[in-house]
Formats: structure tokens, sequence, C-alpha cells
């Protein structure tokens, strides 16, 4: 029972070339950079990327994206990744954008168990009926296309067919964890680290703090340590290393 790794190097060191990740975070908070940087330096290339966004130039997922060891991203938002707007325009990297709140429902699905589900999402819209470009050619034109999808009606209302998504692995990281791999969020970082936490097969959780099993309140938890494989403790200069993608303060 005992999931804590001796490190971040060790904690990523099976995932394999091509492997899918489900990767925690909200602009740049809650990113699990640590085991990021941890991935990046073992070299491993490939990825099959789900999150919210990728980063930015530098920073989080955008790492792996400037040494181009990402070849496909499942996410809602290209920000202020300039990097990976240009990758996504000439053709080097597939992009599925889906909107916030199907992403989100589709991991949680993911890790529930549930095949797939209808949403109101994207009805009546390229969503809907396909042809959007997920990754250009050369010369500008779309190589490849997302499909149409199945619609249904229900009390009168147009639905599309989302399917769940589940990943090799999931990155997260969290405020407090036990031993155990229950894990506690604080504040944005709590917008889809719990959810890539379902989604993986092999969850790896770096957290800020932590405690012994049974120092968490039930009621207090928020990701049973059912869904967490592995956790990493960081050090206190990693705990306290939070970057701002858009700082806006007063003259």
């Amino acid at each position: 029972m005992n999931k804590v790794s001796p490190g971040a190097a060790a904690a990523v060191a099976d995932i394999p070339e091509g492997a899918s990740l489900a990767v925690g975070g909200f602009g740049l908070s809650g990113v699990p950079t640590t085991l990021i940087d941890a991935l990046h330096a073992q070299g491993t290339g490939g990825l099959r990327v789900v999150s919210n966004n990728c980063g930015t130039d530098g920073l989080g997922l955008g790492v792996l994206l400037a040494d181009r060891r990402i070849t496909r991203v499942t996410g809602s938002y290209v920000g202020e990744n300039k990097e990976f707007a240009r990758q996504y325009l000439a053709g080097e990297l597939e992009v599925e954008l889906v909107p916030q709140g199907t992403l989100a429902e589709r991991l949680r699905a993911g890790g529930a168990g549930i095949p797939a589900f209808y949403t109101p999402a994207g009805v009546g819209t390229q969503v809907a009926m396909g042809g959007l470009p997920w990754r250009y050619a050369a010369d500008g034109a779309t190589a490849v296309a997302s499909p149409a999808k199945e619609t249904r009606t229900f009390a009168g209302r147009g639905h599309l067919l989302e399917h769940a998504i589940t990943t090799d692995f999931a990155l997260v990281r969290a405020w407090r964890g036990d031993r155990h791999g229950n894990l506690v969020f604080r504040k944005a970082s709590a917008n889809f680290n719990p959810l890539a936490a379902m989604a993986g097969r092999i969850t790896i959780a770096e957290v800020e703090e932590l405690v012994e099993p049974g120092e968490l309140l039930p009621d207090d938890i928020h990701l049973p340590g059912i869904f967490v494989q592995r956790v990493v403790l960081l050090t206190p200069d990693q705990a306290a290393d939070k970057r701002i993608e858009k700082r806006t303060v007063r003259p």
C-alpha cells in the first residue's frame, strides 16, 4: 500500500515511446511540472497528450512540445503557447480541440468505466458535422479531419455521442497526499487534476505535502487512492515553484 516513489525520474521511468498521457492542470495552475521535466530529461517522445491546455512556451507541457516530443494533443485551449499554434498550423502536430466541459466529462467517464455519453454541447456546429482539421498538410490543406458524431434527440433537444477517454499514464499534481495515494487538491488545481488522474491506467501524482495514512479526513479527500499508483514528494523549492500564466496588477 505504500505508493511513494523514490523520485520523479524513477516514477516516470517506464513511460514508453508513444505512450498516451492525461496531464492535469489549468493554465499553469496545478501543472505537474516536476514529472513533466523528468519525462523530458528521460527523452521519451511520440507522446499523445490529453490536457486542458499545453502549458506555455518553455513551461509545463510546452517543454515537451519545444523538443517535438508530442505528436498529438487532445485539449480545449491553445492559449499563449505560440509554439503549439505554430506546430499545429504547420502540420507538425495533430490537435483535437474539444469543448472544455466535454473534455472534463470524457476523462471522468473513462475513469468511471462509462464508455460514452450524450451531450448537447456542439450540436449544430462542425463539432457535430465533422471536418474540423486535426492535422494540416504542408500546403495548408486538411490532412486529417474530425469525423461526424452520432446524434440523438432527447426531450426535443439534440445531443452528440462523445466517447470516454482513457490513457496509458496520467501525471497530476496535488496539494496534499498520503502514502496510500489519497489526494487533496487546492483551488484552481482541482479543475482537471482529479479527472486526469481517473483516466490514467497508471497515475503518478506529485504532492507538495506527504502525510501518513489516516491524517487526511475522509470528507476532505478529493481523489481516493484507488486511482493513484505512484506518489512523488516534491522538495520545498519544487512545491513553491508556481507560475502564473497572465499576471494582472494595479498600476
